[in-house]
């Protein structure tokens, strides 16, 4: 028994510092995602122009964005416009924007002449961007300005007749040998639904080295959520609602059958319950986002911790029922802390990137860095999903066994539910990779909230056919374990101490006893041998 302790001793030791290594490296990245854009609010630092053809370019974000609802005359807006009211516009406002040009190309230019270089900032509508260059070309040459199709030294824009003024060409120009000119404060209506893009190039070439500064603000009609995000607060206040119904359903029948509760429905509890404080976040998250413009920190970090959280809690229920616990077994015998460690090594990997992904950039889910996260995921997955088949097989493999038809047609039942979510997870995820595919810039971003909400809804139904096969009923036995082939030593998760002893016989004694003290099986052991 002393030696049983000194290892587990030492195994506490040593799974404590993984985790402490683990968290750390979740903190670390928590810090920096806080240096991304958190709003609607695109930021720019000090960042560099990129070499494109024949000129140089920013991408100063992209979002779908709805037309706006009160109809105004198309124009470019100036200062004033920001008193206006915003319910029913749609905008990208440009704030503080300054371009900065390196010390000696300002050195080089007469001071008494006006335009010394000139940056513009074109917005245009996905599907326009044909009117935008022309064959490797983005700036009007001296050829093409002969013709009079453009003015040199500007980026060939050719205008939509069916949308007078679009693509839309802002201007900022440098005067004398200033190193700065900054853009003056404005505000472009939109009026027409559709994936718009930002960017800001230059034609001279003497301007490279030119570095970008300030803000712009986007906006739809209904408030500051991008287009692909909009409908996910919609998604989420139902989706609140229906959590707290099964919430409500499971808390009657667990009050009903309160004195035939067993451990595992403590633990569908616990899911449920971490699903309705999830939802409930994630639509005030969303709510304090669309009115504000602005990601509340404390809300935001609280909905991705409850999300990582009960991911990992719902696959660990899954994996100890595939096992057979409270149904076959009362323990889990020396394979608790790989379990822990499973369940906390998966959390510090979704937690890092739910962060990634609500902290970092917000150009509707864009982000590079989330694909090298995605695959530490991907694969703990993968090793639940192998684990939980594995467990099931062996599970089933001994009711037949043992005969027990009742437990074995609920197993059947589970099993089945698991097959069928497996196989729509593996197809929509093969329709996920066909639709990012096929829309690489994101022209039917008005859809693509499905996406993520297919997971969630799925996760959900998920439940509700577990909260069906293992509800809480008169008929307790129904769940009873059998023992007699778990010989593992180990820690009992329906209590909380842990069963050691030297003799086997003595050991199987006490399991037995203090099952029917948790289960409540005392006076149920001889109809539970007729079963």
């Amino acid at each position: 028994m002393r030696i049983g302790r000194e290892i587990q001793c030492d195994l506490l030791c040593i799974n404590t510092k993984k985790i402490k290594i683990l968290v750390g490296v979740l903190l670390l990245l928590f810090s920096w995602s806080k240096n991304g854009v958190t709003a609607s609010i695109h930021e720019y630092k000090n960042q560099a122009f990129i070499p494109r053809f024949n000129s140089f370019f920013f991408h100063g974000g992209s979002e779908g964005l709805y037309a706006s609802k009160i109809a105004e005359t198309p124009k470019t807006s100036l200062n004033d416009d920001t008193n206006k009211p915003l319910n029913g516009k749609s905008f990208i406002r440009f704030e503080s924007i300054t371009f900065r040009r390196p010390k000696d190309v300002a050195n080089k230019q007469n001071e008494m002449q006006q335009s010394t270089g000139v940056v513009e900032a074109i917005i245009v509508e996905v599907k326009d961007r044909d009117k935008i260059g022309g064959a490797y070309i983005l700036c009007c040459n001296q050829t093409l300005a002969k013709e009079g199709h453009c003015k040199l030294g500007e980026v060939i824009i050719r205008q939509d007749p069916d949308n007078p003024g679009w693509p839309k060409r802002l201007q900022t120009s440098f005067e004398g040998k200033n190193e700065e000119a900054n853009m003056m404060t404005q505000t472009v209506e939109i009026n027409k639904t559709g994936m718009y893009y930002l960017y800001f190039m230059f034609c001279d070439p003497e301007l490279k080295g030119t570095l970008i500064s300030g803000q712009t603000v986007w906006r739809n009609p209904e408030g500051y959520l991008p287009g692909k995000m909009a409908p996910l607060m919609t998604f989420y206040g139902f989706m609140s609602l229906a959590y707290l119904v099964l919430g409500l359903l499971w808390f009657l029948r667990f009050v009903q059958h309160w004195k035939d509760i067993i451990q595992l429905h403590y633990q569908i509890t616990t899911v449920i319950g971490l699903g309705m404080c999830e939802m409930a976040l994630w639509y005030f998250e969303y709510t304090n986002f669309n009115a504000t413009g602005s990601r509340p920190m404390g809300i935001t970090l609280w909905a991705v911790t409850f999300s990582a959280i009960k991911k990992t809690v719902s696959r660990l229920l899954l994996l100890v029922v595939s096992m057979g616990y409270g149904v076959m077994r009362p323990t889990l015998g020396g394979i608790t802390s790989k379990l822990i460690l499973l369940g906390v090594v998966y959390f510090v990997a979704s937690e890092a990137l739910e962060l990634v992904e609500h902290l970092g950039n917000i150009n509707d889910f864009a982000g590079k860095n989330r694909v090298f996260l995605v695959l530490p995921v991907a694969l703990l997955d993968a090793c639940f999903i192998l684990w939980i088949f594995s467990s099931l097989s062996k599970t089933l493999e001994k009711l037949q066994v043992r005969r027990s038809m009742a437990k074995l047609e609920l197993y059947r039942k589970f099993t089945n539910a698991l097959a069928v979510s497996v196989l729509l997870s593996v197809a929509w995820i093969g329709y996920e990779l066909y639709f990012n595919a096929s829309d690489p810039l994101s022209e039917l971003w008005r859809g693509a909230w499905i996406i993520p909400a297919f997971w969630t809804w799925l996760a959900y139904l998920l439940l509700v056919v577990i909260c069906i096969l293992l509800a809480p009923s008169n008929n307790p036995t129904r769940y009873a374990y059998e023992t007699g082939d778990d010989d593992d030593e180990g820690v009992a998760l329906t209590s909380a101490g842990v069963i050691l002893s030297g003799d086997l016989a003595s050991k199987e004694r006490k399991a037995s006893i203090a099952a029917d003290h948790v289960f409540a099986l005392g006076e149920d052991l001889e109809e539970n041998k007729r079963e």
